[in-house]
């Protein structure tokens, strides 16, 4: 099982949809935490996340076409996901 980041959701959304990030290298990549403390304290408290098993990692690259899976990689502050103003 691994914890990967979501967009927020909005209301009527029905699915969850993967937070992808682009890297430095032009990768698109999946973001996926080890622990969900370790994703609160490398993405903050505001990011959504759902738990996934590992062995469904490939349907979502196939439906996502992410390159990459990066594991534990803290967000700098200025790109982490913030609490939306209603």
């Amino acid at each position: 099982m691994v914890y990967v980041l979501c967009a927020p959701v909005r209301r009527g959304d029905n699915q969850l949809t993967v937070d992808l990030r682009q890297t430095r290298e032009g990768k698109l990549a999946l973001l996926a935490y080890s622990t969900l403390d370790r994703l609160v304290d490398c993405c903050g408290p505001e990011q959504p996340w759902t738990l996934i098993p590992t062995a469904d990692l490939e349907k979502i690259r196939l439906d996502t076409g992410f390159e990459i899976v990066l594991l534990d990689l803290e967000i700098p502050e200025e790109h982490r996901r913030r609490a939306e103003v209603s």
